[in-house]
């Protein structure tokens, strides 16, 4: 599930984002959860694509057949997949020079930026472990075609392409063309306290700090 740029968010949208994340965390289907739940499918389904109106009781039902309190299916967890695709980005023309939009987000901490060149070697995704608390991609794809994004949440991409997406979870790169570069942003946030320091090693790792006492 990704947040188109167009996209407009609201209470709904926010429930169907948990929901989905939820479920496949817990690597669940919509039947096991209608199971679980007590609720029906068709139900579930509505609630996931943000066009449901759940009441409380239907929360709870679904709180308690995830295993989660209420407020995380009511507050923004990480950060939604988020996907401008080529045809959409708008170009702005000053006297100078011409700019595109590709995202905004505010923040502080540590930001490394790359350019990433892949080559299909084989099908198999190349998986990359989760970053410290907080960690977002940015990429942008200059030529080729790429699937990429959380593990169980991920988009297929051609040149233009831009996603930002959570990478504090299991995360992956299959290229899907002879050759792909891309241009990724990395930000990590700002954490207080560091020891050690701990390499995470992948094709967009760099060293992260460990927390001390969570």
């Amino acid at each position: 599930m990704y947040t188109k740029s167009d996209g407009r968010k609201d209470d709904n949208e926010l429930v169907a984002r948990n929901v989905h994340r939820y479920r496949l965390e817990r690597v669940m289907s919509l039947g096991e959860l209608a199971r679980r739940s007590g609720l029906s499918k068709q139900t579930l389904s509505k609630i996931e694509q943000g066009v449901g109106n759940p009441t409380v009781e239907t929360l709870s039902l679904l709180c308690a057949a995830l295993e989660v309190p209420l407020r995380r299916l009511l507050t923004e967890w990480g950060t939604p997949v988020y996907v401008q695709r080529a045809t959409e980005g708008e170009w702005f023309e000053g006297p100078d020079r011409s700019e595109r939009m590709l995202d905004e987000i505010y923040g502080s901490g540590y930001v490394r930026t790359i350019l990433l060149r892949l080559e299909r070697t084989s099908s198999a995704p190349v998986q990359i472990d989760p970053h410290a608390p907080g960690t977002l991609h940015h990429l942008y794809v200059i030529s080729g075609k790429l699937r990429t994004g959380p593990v169980l949440d991920t988009v297929d991409l051609g040149a233009g392409d831009f996603v930002r997406f959570p990478g504090d979870i299991p995360h992956c790169y299959v290229c899907l063309s002879d050759r792909v570069v891309a241009h990724v942003v990395t930000t990590y946030p700002q954490v207080r306290q560091f020891s050690p320091t701990a390499m995470q090693s992948g094709v967009t790792g760099a060293p992260v700090p460990e927390r001390t006492g969570d």
